[in-house]
């Protein structure tokens, strides 16, 4: 799988969490100020990796702030993503069966590599949900389309 990750800053956890997306067999694409002579502001870290998961340059995104609040907002104005911003494993979870979240963001400040751990690995083993989970989803994306006056 091709993963966009990026951040405002470059820290032991985005490093942490590049190394094991890596170890994992993923391709990874480093965007913002983990990648050279990127935009480094949250705003546009949060458009660049959305604009490369909604078209299809890379399947899922990683994307980092320090609340990960920032990030995720920028990632969501980005129609076909769907940007959560995980704080533990069962909203990791959640945010996959429930939401088919494509992009996950996470906070610099209150995540620890124990818990990055978690999260990544409840992220890419929990599988999306169907039936009404599948259609509650289609609703969502249908706003992608539509102008709101």
């Amino acid at each position: 799988m091709r993963i966009a990750i990026g951040s405002d800053e470059a820290t032991p956890l985005t490093e942490f969490v590049a190394g094991e997306l890596l170890d994992r067999g993923h391709q990874v694409v480093r965007v913002g100020a983990l990648a050279l002579g990127d935009d480094p502001r949250w705003p546009a870290v949060g458009r660049k990796v959305g604009t490369l998961v909604a078209s299809g340059s890379c399947d899922e995104g990683v994307v980092f702030c320090f609340t990960g609040t920032g990030v995720s907002m920028a990632a969501n104005k980005v129609p076909g993503v769907r940007a959560a911003l995980c704080g533990d494993a069962q909203t990791a979870a959640g945010a996959r069966r429930w939401n088919h979240a494509n992009l996950l963001a996470l906070s610099l400040r209150t995540t620890s590599i124990d818990e990055a751990i978690e999260i990544l690995e409840t992220w890419f083993s929990e599988p999306f949900g169907d039936g009404e989970d599948a259609e509650l989803v289609g609703l969502l994306t249908e706003t992608d389309s539509r102008r709101i006056s």
